[in-house]
Formats: C-alpha cells, structure tokens, sequence
C-alpha cells in the first residue's frame, strides 16, 4: 500500500497546482490513477481474508472475518476513499483532479506499513531517520504547490515575493517552475537562506504559517536524530563494556602506559569485528523459550563438536547453551597455565591458540576454530590422577574468541539429568584411560575405602558432642523446673499472706463481720 498511497498524496496536489504538468502527462496520470484505485480494491479484499486475534486466539474463519471487517471503523474509511468522485470530471473539467481527494483517507494504512517494515527490518534507526525524510519530502512539495497556487492567485511577477513572470523563457518550463517552488519552500522550513519579503497579506499570512511549521519540522528532525543517536549509544553500552569508564579508572590509578595500550586494542578489536561480550544480558530481553532457541541456533553445533557431549540428549544441551560465556583473549595472554585448578571448560569459536611447555617459548600444537579443552577438569571423576588441575599452558596466539562453560553451570544442569551425568563420567573415565592419567581400581577402591572410613569417624566425633549438647540440656533444663516450682510456691504463699491480711476466708470466702452478724 505505500505506492498507493504515496502516489495521491503526492500527485493530487500537484496536478491541482501545476495545471501545466497536469495537462501534459494526463494519459498516465489516469493511467496511474486507476491503478492505484485498483490496488485499494485488493488491499480490501486481502483485509477482509486477513486473520485477527480475539483475546489471544488467531480467527480465520472468513465469515467472522467479514463480519468483523463490515462492522469496523476502517471498512468505512476504506469504503469512503473508493467513492467514484471521478464522475465530477464531468461537471469541474478533467483538469480538477481535486475531486479524488477523498484517496488521501487511506493514510492510516500507510503508517500501518510502515510501522510494520520498521519491526521487520534489520537497521531499525536508519529506517525512521528514512521514513522521517520522506515525511519532511511530503511536506515540502505540499508548501512548494501551496506556493505556486498563491503566486498564480496573486499575479506571477507582481513583485519579489511571488514566482517570476512565466511569459519568461527562463521560468516558462515546467522542471524550473516546480524546482524554483520547492527550493522557494525548502528554505523556509529549513530557514537557510534569505527569502524574500512578503509585500500583500496574503503573503504575510502564508509566512507565517511555514514559519511555525519551520519551528516544529526543525524540533521533530531534533528529536527523532537526537533519538536515534541516543538509541545508537544506548545498543553500544549494551553490545560493548563502557571504554570510556575503564579509561578514567586507568588515568586515576596512574596504570602503565603499555597495559593501557592493550586495553585499547581490545577494545578496538572488539569494535572493528562486532564481538558482542554481553550476549546473555541482551537475550534476557526474550521470554526463556525464546532465548533458548537463539541460543541453540548459535551455540548447539559448537558444542557438539565436545567429546564428552556427543551423543548427550538434546535438553541437556538445550540447558547448557543457556551457559555458555563468550570470552576474547588478547595476543600472548594465557588462557590457562600448567598445575592451575579448572574452572571451566572452553570451546575455541574463531583464532589460534598454542600449547606450550614452561619455556613459554616451545610449540606441541595449535588449536584452532571447533577445537575445545579443560572437559575433564570440570567433572570430578574419581581416580584422577591431576586432581582436577591442567595438565598444559594454553597461550593465545592473535586475539581469540572463546566460549567457557564452567563447573557450577554444568554441576546444575547435571543435578536434573542423573543418566547423563553418569554417561559424561564415564566418557570421561575412559579419556583419562587413554591418557594414562586414572588411578588403577584398586587404588582407588582402597582411597575410597579410606574416604568412607574418615566420614564415620567424623560423623560418630560428631554424635558424641551433640550427646554432650543434649545431656547439658537436659541438667538446664531439671534446674529450670525446680526454679519454676520454687517461684510458683512463693507466689502461694504470698497470696494466703495477702488474703488473711484483708480478713477473708479462704474456706467460705466470707469476712469476720459477716460470720459474727
């Protein structure tokens, strides 16, 4: 509907002040109206099949459809731009193509395309700085034909402030009439340039309205730029860490001019390849199953290439993409050192990463894009010779993109699937055996052995303190009780004090008076 629709508002009020380009072009102004008046016919029969959701639920039966389009607002706007004006050409003349103003009713469908492109599109800010251009287009070109209209109206050549005399060469064609009102227009709104004076009231008065509309163009194209670039700094905050935050942190801590200079490489290297470091906190955004299917989209082949995951179920996957966290090293940095204890596991997703020896100089291999490691440190399988340490110094040859699953986001996602905690235990086992790095079972049956002994012992030093704890309670409590009982009599014995010292007995509850009378 945007042609359409753009079309009349373009082309009505132009024909209708520019009698001249009216005339000239009117087989295919006819031509593209009658098009156009098709097009609104199909835009109605398309609405009257185009579903609608009534409290959640997608209607498409086409007899409720058709109920619900007859009966609302917009099947009469839609009906009254479909008037057949046309038939006043009869009685105004053809060139008064005025009589189909009544097509500018379909506006409201134009915002609703336009509305809709701007949530489909993948450069939301260049499209609205875009689409407020073409409003400001529309804007113009409706003043520069208002313009014309009032200089025919006033006198072409009555003075400086009207369009040039058209008997003249030079302003007799009609690029130049339609070009000299546009720029005529285009200065005022976009007050550049010296206009001239206006001379007649009716002069004065078109001034005056373009100039309070100069005033809210100028603070709406403010508004929607300063908008956008807001918007822009706004997904840099998110996408990025704050640069200019780290820096006056690193000026006031007086840090090495060599540490600063590879901060900011990092950074730059970040900004020139779009690494976005802050993925989770933008997918929170979506609802959980959302979330979830991006990040399958994204993470699930990479971590399938993991030995230890092949084969897994796919929830427990689903589960685990949710906690992968993408990480950038720097050239030279390590990732992680020989005799370290493992935290996490990590995935290369792009660059090169070295295993060297302590030198730090030797090379025993590259790892490269789909390569992983530290996957056995992250399980506590029993037997392990390295007790969970690294078994290698993995160094960062260029700036490498790494994603890292650590052992508390697997031990979590594990506790709910015990099968397949058991299944990437014993992939793990048998990693370990290839690499000579599990205990024998004997060995290990004997640690073990030694490990349940220990726990007994604790947990029998244990019940003798608590005996100790409730055997003091108890005493506690016998003196407690024997404090009650002896207040509780104290208390007896000064009430049976109190009552015969006021003369009552405490047999009958009468006093001496009433027992002598």
């Amino acid at each position: 509907m945007i042609f359409p629709i753009v079309y009349n508002w373009v082309i009505i009020i132009l024909r209708t002040c520019f009698t001249t380009i009216a005339l000239s072009y009117l087989p295919v102004w006819l031509t593209l109206d009658y098009l156009s008046d098709l097009m609104y016919i199909i835009d109605m029969i398309v609405t009257v099949h185009t579903g609608y959701l009534d409290q959640g639920i997608l209607i498409k039966d086409l007899a409720q459809l058709k109920n619900h389009y007859l009966h609302s607002k917009h099947f009469l706007r839609d009906l009254a731009s479909l008037m057949p004006t046309d038939f006043l050409y009869f009685a105004f003349g053809i060139q008064t193509p005025m009589v189909r103003i009544n097509r500018l009713l379909r506006l409201p469908r134009l915002s609703e395309a336009l509305d809709r492109m701007e949530t489909r599109t993948s450069y939301p800010n260049t499209f609205r700085i875009s689409k407020l251009m073409i409003y400001i287009f529309v804007l113009i070109h409706w003043n520069a034909c208002l313009y014309f209209a009032l200089s025919s109206y006033i006198g072409f050549g009555s003075d400086n402030w009207v369009y040039p005399n058209i008997t003249h060469v030079e302003f007799a064609s009609m690029r130049r009439q339609y070009f000299y009102c546009f720029w005529f227009s285009a200065q005022i709104f976009t007050t550049v340039g010296d206009t001239p004076l206006p001379k007649r009231e009716e002069e004065y008065l078109f001034m005056i309205a373009d100039l309070l509309i100069a005033v809210l163009v100028f603070a709406s194209i403010v508004g929607n730029v300063g908008n956008v670039i807001s918007s822009l700094r706004d997904r840099d905050n998110v996408f990025f860490p704050n640069h200019e935050l780290v820096k006056a942190y690193l000026r006031s801590h007086y840090i090495s001019k060599e540490l600063r200079q590879r901060i900011d490489n990092w950074y730059q290297h970040l900004h020139i390849n779009k690494k976005i470091m802050r993925e989770n906190e933008i997918l929170q955004q979506l609802p959980l199953h959302l979330r979830t299917e991006i990040a399958v989209s994204v993470h699930l082949p990479t971590l399938s290439k993991v030995t230890i995951f092949q084969s897994c179920e796919k929830s427990l996957l689903e589960e685990l993409v949710l906690k992968l966290t993408p990480q950038v090293f720097s050239p030279g940095e390590y990732v992680c050192r020989k005799g370290d204890v493992g935290h996490e596991m990590y995935i290369i997703k792009e660059g090169k990463l070295a295993v060297v020896a302590d030198d730090g100089v030797t090379e025993f291999a590259v790892l490269s894009e789909g390569n992983f490691f530290g996957e056995i440190s992250i399980l506590n399988i029993k037997g392990n010779k390295s007790g969970n340490r690294r078994t290698a110094n993995i160094r960062s040859i260029g700036y490498s993109d790494l994603f890292s699953l650590s052992k508390e986001d697997l031990t979590d996602v594990l506790s709910e699937f015990p099968a397949a905690k058991h299944h990437l235990e014993e992939k793990g086992r048998q990693i370990l055996t290839k690499m000579g790095m599990l205990e024998e079972s004997g060995d290990g049956e004997e640690r073990e052995a030694e490990k349940v002994e220990t726990k007994i012992k604790r947990l029998e030093s244990n019940l003798e303190v608590l005996q100790t704890k409730l055997a003091r309670l108890m005493v506690e409590l016998e003196s407690s009780n024997r404090k009650m009982q002896a207040r509780v009599e104290q208390l007896e014995w000064e009430a049976a004090a109190l009552d015969t010292h006021t003369g009552v007995d405490l047999g009958t509850g009468k006093s001496q008076y009433e027992r002598k009378v």
